[in-house]
C-alpha cells in the first residue's frame, strides 16, 4: 500500500532552479520520496499537513560534527583550538566508554533533528575500542537521522594520536564496521573515514588510511589549514605530493590555504566544509566561504563541536554571512572602493546550508533540495512567530530571523520526526543519558588526574 503525505499551502523554497519558490505551494510525498512540488496538488488517501503560514525548505546538512561530544557540551567555552586539544581530546576523550558515545550520538542527533538538520556527517574520532563505533552507529540508527558515519581514530593519548602519529586507524575494525553496519550504500546511514592527515600523522599512516578508504569505496574527510596547529602545514600540498588528492575527499576548515592549495582542491574535485562559528571563536582563521566560491567550489557548513559553540545551523549561517561580509566591507573601506557584486547573499547562505551540504556529503542525488525523485527530507519553519513575522522575504526569514524554536515540522526520508514543534522521540531518556554520561566522565577525569598526580 502506498503511503502518501501532502504538505499543503506552504511557502516552498525548493532550492531546485527548475522549480524555484512557490507561494502557497504543495509537496507530495509517497513512500518516503518527493513525487511532486506544485500548486494545488490533489492526492487521494494522503495524510494532509496544513502548512499555511509555514516556510518549507530542504533539511539542513551538517557536513562535520563530532557528535560524541554532546555529554560535555559547553565544557570549553573560552577555548582556542590549542586549548581544545588539551581540554577535550587529552582530558575527556581517553575516559569515554561506549555508553558515553551512545549517549552523545543519541542526544546529539536528536538535537540535529530538533534544529532542522536532517543530514549529518558524524566525524567520530572516539573509537577507543571496537565497541565505541558500534555504539555510535546504533544511536544514529535509532534516531532516524540521515547520516554519514565517518570512522575516526582512537583518542586515548594526545601524544600518540595527534603529534606525528605512527598509529593508523585499525583497518580490520573499519572493515568489520563496514560489513556489519554498511553492507549497502543505499541506506539512511552510510559510511566514511575520518582521517587526521599529514602534519598530524607520519606519511606511512596517511597513505595507509587513504588506501583503506579507497579499498572500501568510502569517502574521506580530513581537517586542514586551521590555526596554529595546522595552518602552516601545507597539508593539501603534502597530500598532492603523496598522490592522494581526489574527488572522494572533503577538506574541513581550509582557513589557511595558499592559492596553490585552493587550485589543487578544485582541480581534484574535492569538497569543502566550513565551520564558521568555531573558526572565528577558536582561532582557526576567517571562514573561507567566499574564497571557496571564487575557486569554483561549493562550500558547505558544519557545527564542529558543541563543547564551544551552539549546535544549530542558524548560528552557522549567520556567523559565515556576518564574518565574510565584515571582512569584505573592511577591505573595501580601507581601499576606498565600492563593495563587489560578489558579496554573499542570504539565498547563497541557504543554498550552502542545504543543497551544497548534500553535495559535500555525497548525497545530492538523495537530498538537499525539494526535487521530485529525491527522498523527502523537509523542514517547516513557523513564519507566524513574532521573531519571523511579518513575512516579506522568506529566504531572509529562514537565514536571518528564524531560530530553533521556529522549526515546527521535520521530515526525514518521508517520516515525521518532529511535529507541532515537538520531537517524536524519547527526549527525556536522551537527556537522562547525557546527564549520566556527563557525571561519569567528570568522575573519571578526576580519578585519572589523581592517578597521574
Amino acid at each position: 500500500m502506498t503511503n502518501r503525505m501532502l504538505l499543503r499551502s506552504g511557502h516552498v523554497i525548493s532550492m531546485d532552479p527548475d522549480i524555484g519558490d512557490l507561494r502557497g505551494g504543495d509537496v507530495l510525498i509517497e513512500d518516503g520520496k518527493i513525487v511532486a512540488v506544485d500548486r494545488d496538488i490533489s492526492a487521494a488517501d494522503a495524510e494532509v499537513l496544513d502548512m499555511t503560514g509555514r516556510i518549507l525548505v530542504p533539511g539542513f546538512v551538517d557536513t562535520h560534527r563530532h557528535t560524541w561530544e554532546a555529554p560535555i557540551r559547553g565544557c570549553a567555552p573560552n577555548a582556542t583550538l590549542d586549548d581544545y586539544f588539551v581540554e577535550v581530546l587529552d582530558t575527556f576523550a581517553p575516559v569515554y566508554t561506549p555508553e558515553d558515545v551512545y549517549a552523545g550520538n543519541l542526544a546529539g542527533s536528536l538535537e540535529c533533528l530538533n534544529a532542522g538538520i536532517t543530514t549529518l556527517v558524524d566525524w567520530s574520532h572516539i573509537n577507543n575500542t571496537p565497541e565505541h563505533p558500534d555504539a555510535a552507529v546504533q544511536a544514529l540508527g535509532e534516531t532516524g537521522i540521515r547520516a554519514q558515519y565517518a570512522y575516526g581514530s582512537a583518542n586515548t593519548s594526545l601524544a600518540d594520536y595527534w603529534y606525528e602519529s605512527k598509529i593508523s586507524i585499525p583497518g580490520d575494525d573499519v572493515r568489520r564496521v563496514r560489513d556489519r553496519h554498511f553492507a549497502s550504500d543505499d541506506g539512511l546511514l552510510t559510511m566514511g573515514l575520518a582521517t587526521r592527515g599529514p602534519g598530524f600523522c607520519i606519511n606511512d599512516v596517511v597513505e595507509a588510511e587513504w588506501r583503506l578508504a579507497r579499498e572500501l569505496g568510502i569517502p574521506i574527510t580530513v581537517h586542514v589549514g586551521m590555526g596554529r596547529l595546522a595552518g602552516r602545514f601545507g597539508m593539501v600540498k603534502q597530500l598532492h605530493e603523496l598522490g592522494l588528492l581526489g574527488s572522494d575527499t572533503t577538506y574541513v576548515h581550509c582557513c589557511y590555504f595558499s592559492e596553490e592549495e585552493w587550485r589543487m582542491v578544485a582541480d581534484s574535485g574535492g569538497t569543502v566544509s566550513v565551520a564558521p562559528q568555531v573558526e572565528l571563536q577558536m582561532g582557526h582563521g576567517w571562514p573561507p566561504v567566499t574564497k571557496a566560491i571564487e575557486h569554483g567550489l561549493r562550500p558547505s557548513l558544519s557545527i564542529d563541536v558543541v563543547t564551544t559553540v551552539p549546535g544549530d545551523m542558524f548560528t552557522q549561517i549567520r556567523a559565515a554571512f556576518g564574518a565574510e561580509r565584515a571582512r569584505v566591507n573592511a577591505e573595501c573601506w580601507q581601499a576606498d572602493i565600492p563593495v563587489p557584486e560578489t558579496m554573499l547573499t542570504a539565498r547563497q547562505m541557504l543554498e550552502i546550508a542545504t543543497v551544497n551540504g548534500a553535495h559535500v556529503a555525497g548525497l545530492e542525488h538523495r537530498t538537499g533540495s525539494l526535487t521530485p525523485g529525491k527522498r523527502a527530507d523537509v523542514v517547516a519553519i513557523d513564519a507566524t512567530a513574532l521573531n519571523v513575522a511579518p513575512l516579506i522575504d522568506p529566504v531572509a526569514a529562514v537565514t536571518l530571523s528564524a531560530d530553533v524554536s521556529n522549526v515546527e515540522t521535520v521530515i526525514v526520508d518521508g517520516i515525521v520526526r518532529k511535529r507541532d514543534g515537538r520531537l517524536l522521540a524519547d527526549v527525556g531518556r536522551a537527556r537522562r543519558l547525557v546527564e549520566e554520561s556527563r557525571d561519569r566522565l567528570a568522575a573519571a577525569v578526576e580519578a585519572r588526574g589523581k592517578q597521574q598526580a
